[in-house]
Formats: C-alpha cells, structure tokens, sequence
C-alpha cells in the first residue's frame, strides 16, 4: 500500500509499506477513503508543530469502511462506514478520570505523536471508531472530525442562546465554529483580513463580518455591543498578538477560548484578567464529541457540502499543498480521496 510520510519538516513522500494486519481480537482493518487537510497537518509538514514526532504519517481527518474484523469486534461489521478518532488516552491518570481525556497525561494523537490516516490501509481498536450513516458522502464525513473541535470549543464556552460570541479568525475552524454556534442560536460576530472569508462568513450566517486590517475591531465589538463587549471571544488566528487582544474584546465576566499551540509568549497585565474576572480557557482536541456531532450531521442540521472547496487524489499530495498555500487561490477545506 502507499503511506503520506512527513519524513522531516518541509519533506514529504508517498512511500511504499506493507497492509497492516489484524493482531488483536478488538482491532479492524480499514480502508481509507478520503482525508481532510488540517492546519495543524501543514504546521507538521513545515516543522511548526511543537508536539509533532518524525517521521511522522500525518492526517486525523479520516473516513472510510471496515474491511475485516478481530473475532471480538460486535458494535461493527464489515462494510460500515467510519471516522477516526485521533485522540488515545491512557484512562488511568487523574485527567482521564475526571473526564478530561483529551488531556491525559499520557496522551497521543494520530497523525502527530502515532502514524495517521494519510494511508490506504489502517489498524485500528474498535474503541477508535464511530459508525455513520452511509447515505453521507465521503466528503461530509471527513468534516465530522473537524466539528468535533469546534463543539468543544462550544463545551469550553459553555454557551447559551443569549452570548455574543466573537470569533477572530474565518480560516476553516473559525468558520466551523461559527456554524455550530448558530445552530445553537448564539449571536456571532467574526473577523478576518481576506474578503473571501468574510463572504463565507456572512453566507455562513454571522450576525456581522469585520475586516480586521480596514476597521477598528475593538471600537466596532463595543459598538456592536453597546459598549459591553462579547461574552465570548475565540481566538481562532492564534498568534502572539491575536491572544492579546482578545482582552480588549470581552466584556467583564466573560470566557476567552484559546486554541492557539504558539509558544511564543503573549505581553498581557494581570489587571485586565483579575479586575473583571475573565476566564481564559484552552481548548484543544476533543472530549467525547463525535456522538454529539454525528448526529447533527445525521439530523442536517449541519450543512457542510459547501465548505469542501477543493477535491484531489492522494497521489496529488504536492499539489493539494501548493494550492492551500498559494495566496491568490481562495480555499475551503481541502480533501484527499483515496
């Protein structure tokens, strides 16, 4: 079978290896039908992630259908459709045992820390798979994984209908959270510096749309807001100065969600936190998202079709980066079919 190995940063090959084979009673054997292309794939093919192992298989975005199965495998049977579940948690450490196991101590995630999915053939246990409906394309499927993130971002949050969540950023997870959260009826303002996003946004359903490098965005939050701020701030841009200015954005008593992994340091006074009483919360993975996000999917209550923009082979690897990473081409979620 062929495998998409990052072999070290800015180095990437479709190597030859052999089908893995079932050696355990709870495992299946899976073929990989198609793959989304993730942000935190392109930092690990740039040597930016600072979790990242390599060699490394890259790629948690993954669909596909159940091939074969371990004489103790009964939730499944061969033919059904999956997605993977990237996150391997120990289930023994005090994080997995208050229920925070996408930040078990022990924690290893496919595609950065274990080979992923870029692959034509997978061994997976049982417990690192969900069944879907096979009227979903492989295209919708490969999105599930990536709203898995955003309704933890929402969980973090701990949103209700009446917040004005602001989110900074309308790259793919910004604008996934932006659907999820008005599906939960929030009001939702976002940010971002290129037209075509902003469209996407607003066709997306945002309240409103700022173009952060034409407006004051921290005059507009207060004019949108009646001088308050939003209750909740993301910060989905995730640079130095982006977790800084969430501050000037939120109103007292409300959250800031984090999902940024720079290990730059950020200039930010203790006052702005402490004398209004902000949490700053991290978000990162999922925790136990896939049933809830499934269903949303099964239901239609999201749409995703139109946020897949571009469609390539994996063979066409090379090409699917060049064209994420060429400016004058606006991009969605890019996918691999396999």
């Amino acid at each position: 079978m062929k495998a998409i190995c990052v072999v070290q940063p800015n180095t990437i090959e479709i190597q030859e290896r052999p089908i893995p084979v079932i050696t355990e009673p709870d495992q299946v054997l899976i073929k990989v039908k198609a793959a989304g292309i993730c942000g935190s794939d392109m930092h690990i093919y740039h040597g930016t992630s600072p979790v990242a192992t390599y060699p490394r298989v890259i790629g948690h975005e993954i669909a596909g259908e159940i091939i074969e199965k371990g004489n103790q495998v009964t939730a499944f049977n061969t033919g059904d459709h999956f997605v993977l579940d990237p996150v391997i948690h120990c289930g023994t450490c005090y994080q997995c045992k208050i229920g925070r196991r996408n930040v078990c101590s022990k924690l290893l995630v496919r595609g950065v820390h274990v080979d992923g999915g870029y692959q034509e053939y997978l061994v997976l246990p049982e417990k690192s798979i969900h069944i879907i409906p096979k009227k979903l394309s492989w295209n919708e499927a490969v999105m599930i994984e990536p709203f898995t993130i955003a309704e933890q971002v929402c969980s973090r949050a701990e949103i209700v209908s009446s917040d004005v969540m602001f989110i900074m950023g309308a790259g793919p997870v910004g604008l996934s959270i932006l659907k999820l959260a008005k599906l939960y009826g929030v009001t939702c303002y976002i940010s971002d510096i290129q037209e075509h996003r902003l469209a996407l946004a607003k066709s997306y359903g945002a309240d409103e749309v700022l173009h952060a490098s034409k407006e004051n965005v921290s005059e507009r939050i207060k004019a949108l807001t009646n001088g308050n701020g939003a209750t909740i701030v993301v910060d989905a841009v995730c640079s130095v100065s982006s977790f800084e200015m969430t501050l000037d954005y939120v109103c007292a008593a409300g959250k800031i969600i984090s999902l940024g992994f720079n290990t730059n340091p950020s200039a930010i006074a203790q006052l702005k936190i402490t004398a209004r009483e902000i949490d700053i919360r991290g978000s990162r993975l999922h925790n136990n998202k896939f049933p809830k996000v499934i269903n949303h999917f099964i239901s239609e209550k999201l749409q995703v079709k139109d946020m897949v923009s571009h469609v390539f082979t994996f063979e066409e690897i090379h090409h699917a980066i060049e064209l994420i990473e060429d400016p004058k081409i606006m991009n969605g979620k890019v996918v691999l079919t396999f």
